[in-house]
């Protein structure tokens, strides 16, 4: 994932729902769930909104959630309640109303 935006871009008051749950939400300030808007944003592929999730509401250590530009292992990532790797990974193109749910595995020991 390069640093540059796809130029593409989602209009018309479109949101995305993204939430966070056992314990990836300790990364983002402790809240569960954030409405993402993507009236007039360049947002287009899970790739750039995972850029978009590290610059705007992480609030935790980036490596905790990141990892070679993409979520880092033991962070299962779920997209409409389907396994991302089968939609594609960070190469799905989002839709209006997609709900994006993050969950970790990862537990102290």
């Amino acid at each position: 994932m390069d640093d540059s935006i796809d130029e593409e871009v989602i209009s018309g008051g479109s949101t995305v729902t993204v939430e966070f749950s056992g314990g990836a939400e300790t990364l983002f300030g402790g809240v569960k769930e954030h409405i993402v808007p993507l009236d007039g944003s360049k947002i287009v592929l899970l790739e750039e909104m995972l850029r978009w999730l590290r610059d705007n509401l992480l609030t935790g250590d980036p490596n905790l959630f990141l990892q070679d530009h993409s979520v880092r292992p033991g962070i299962l990532v779920m997209i409409n309640d389907t396994d991302w790797d089968l939609m594609g990974e960070t190469e799905y193109i989002l839709q209006p109303g997609d709900h994006i749910l993050f969950i970790s595995t990862l537990h102290g020991g």
